[in-house]
């Protein structure tokens, strides 16, 4: 080929280039975009770091909530704000008091509530060995580590280990118990609620929210914070009757209306006031918020 041949061919796949990125700079900076360039990510890129405007969220592409954080750029945010507008509200927020998150996956709600400097200090307890460094590194890259203390752990009624089941496509569906049988079986250290309150020293009546999501365990859960139930501590779970099954749906909540009187239960048409022994055990799943 001449040499002007090749210098026009160079020219122009230079040119062609150029433009190929321009297209796809511009479809990827799309939701639809983001979506097609994380589901089609490959098994090599093991994780991922976006800036999500005030923050930096660091998570495995090959995980659904890090996919969602990738299209949207933030996993359920708005859940935390309405939380927090809720509570103040109801003039039930207290600004110097700790708040202990049980199940803080890679941290996303963990660094939603530690931007919005509601709290004096987090705790955040999560067993996935997957979630946790990836919780660390956001707490880390975020400069958010000096306010909150990161459990590696499970939280249950016992102290020692229990099996744990890791999702392979949803970490934050891995579970104490199993929830397909394509889970991964491995044991994770599990200590009660109070023991890990105990070991920080901090007073149970310095807690001023419970906030809760670990895939069906929260019964368990539950049992092993009985300091914090008594004080009526605010305390938001996600429920779940299709796992807990009917009859223990039923002692769940004669054991919360134990100390609860009043709920505020989110459905997809809006928040609803009710008695906790009127909350429904024929729903799969919905959030809920134990008023104090």
């Amino acid at each position: 080929m001449p040499a002007q041949s090749r210098l026009t061919a160079k020219y122009w796949t230079k040119r062609w280039r150029k433009m190929r990125n321009a297209i796809a700079r511009k479809l990827f900076d799309t939701r639809r975009g983001r979506r097609i360039l994380i589901e089609s990510m490959g098994p090599r890129v093991v994780s991922m770091t976006v800036d999500a405007g005030d923050h930096l969220m660091t998570f495995s592409p090959s995980d659904y909530i890090g996919r969602k954080v990738f299209r949207k750029g933030h996993f359920e945010r708005d859940h935390v704000d309405r939380l927090l507008n809720i509570l103040r509200q109801r003039s039930i927020l207290k600004d110097d008091s700790y708040l202990l998150e049980i199940g803080g996956n890679i941290g996303t709600q963990t660094v939603y509530f530690a931007l919005a400097g509601a709290y004096r200090h987090i705790v955040t307890i999560e067993p996935d060995p997957r979630n946790f460094p990836l919780l660390q590194q956001n707490l880390r890259q975020n400069r958010l580590d000096h306010m909150v203390t990161a459990v590696n752990c499970a939280a249950g009624d016992i102290s020692g280990e229990i099996d744990f089941f890791m999702n392979a496509n949803n970490h934050g569906k891995s579970s104490a118990i199993r929830q397909s049988p394509s889970d991964t079986k491995i044991s994770v250290p599990v200590r009660s609620v109070t023991e890990i309150l105990n070991d920080f020293s901090i007073d149970p009546a310095d807690i001023g929210l419970v906030w809760m999501d670990i895939e069906g365990y929260e019964p368990v859960a539950c049992r092993s914070m009985g300091p914090l139930l008594s004080r009526r501590v605010p305390l938001y779970m996600e429920f779940t009757p299709s796992f807990y099954g009917s009859e223990q749906t039923r002692a769940f909540i004669a054991m919360l209306a134990g100390f609860y009187d009043r709920c505020l239960v989110f459905f997809e048409t809006g928040a609803k006031e009710m008695a906790v022994n009127d909350l429904p055990g024929d729903i799969d799943q919905y959030d809920v918020l134990f008023l104090p």
